[in-house]
């Protein structure tokens, strides 16, 4: 009777899962469906979901407008780049707080989280004026600076937290085996922490990808990345939504793809990092 009641209960969850899932993925179908349409189509009321004509003509005006291979190349330097950066940064400090903690450790760890709760347009004119007396705007390091700074208390947390699981033991043998500072972290630390740090890598990337705000007020054209590249089907003359859903699409393909393949990496880093 009580194994009835759990495979029910599991069923439950299991359907409950299924739906919100395909909740919040619907709005990425509907995206990828309009930029299929015309822009009649894409407008009409009622909506059509499946029955309606076809058509790639989006995605050619959309390629014969813009440049979607520089847009693309900008995104993976920027948010590459600033991931990889801030992992460096974050590698050492997460040991060191996971390590070697002192009774400061936490409130700096929720002093850095704090940052992330400062609203970005507070910053935007003093980095921008910056930027100007540096000769630094539209400039892809720059970026790469910005955003790593930005994710850097996540990952620093997602680290420390997939450190802490790591048995000090380890370290302490290492040491008693000669090994320096950078010895340990290196060859000892880091191939142990592979997993969380792939996955720290993952989700960063995914974030620096993501990120609207400082792309579009520090960029102009040369350091523009695949959100500027939405952003330029939104003008005065109004929003041709069939455009703008295939420049959407062409731009969320390349992560999605990348998600797809490394979600099983991406939840493990998720569960045993910043959630646990």
């Amino acid at each position: 009777m009580a194994r009835a009641a759990s495979n029910r209960s599991r069923f439950g969850w299991t359907i409950l899962a299924w739906i919100i899932g395909l909740i919040l993925f619907f709005p990425i179908l509907w995206t990828i469906l309009t930029s299929f349409k015309t822009e009649a189509e894409a407008i009409a009321a009622p909506p059509s979901f499946l029955f309606f004509d076809w058509t790639l003509e989006n995605y050619g005006v959309v390629q014969e407008r813009s440049n979607y291979m520089r847009f693309l190349w900008n995104s993976v330097i920027i948010a590459g780049g600033s991931t990889v950066l801030g992992v460096l940064i974050a590698v050492p400090a997460a040991w060191a707080m996971a390590f070697q903690p002192t009774k400061r450790t936490k409130d700096i760890l929720l002093w850095m989280l704090s940052t992330k709760m400062l609203p970005a347009v507070g910053v935007l004119y003093p980095i921008y004026l910056i930027c100007i007396q540096l000769g630094v705007l539209d400039n892809r390091a720059a970026l790469v600076f910005i955003l790593m700074l930005i994710n850097l208390p996540i990952i620093v947390w997602m680290l420390y937290t997939y450190f802490r699981e790591i048995p000090g033991e380890i370290l302490e043998a290492s040491r008693m085996d000669g090994a320096t500072l950078k010895d340990e972290i290196v060859h000892v630390l880091t191939p142990m922490a592979v997993p969380g740090i792939a996955s720290t890598l993952l989700l960063n990337f995914i974030l620096a990808w993501n990120e609207a705000f400082w792309t579009l007020n520090l960029t102009a054209v040369n350091a523009a990345p695949l959100t500027a590249f939405i952003a330029s089907y939104s003008s005065p003359e109004g929003l041709f939504f069939a455009k703008l859903s295939a420049a959407s699409t062409m731009a969320i393909a390349p992560i999605l793809v990348l998600g797809w393949f490394s979600q099983k990496q991406l939840v493990r880093g998720l569960t045993f990092g910043a959630v646990k």
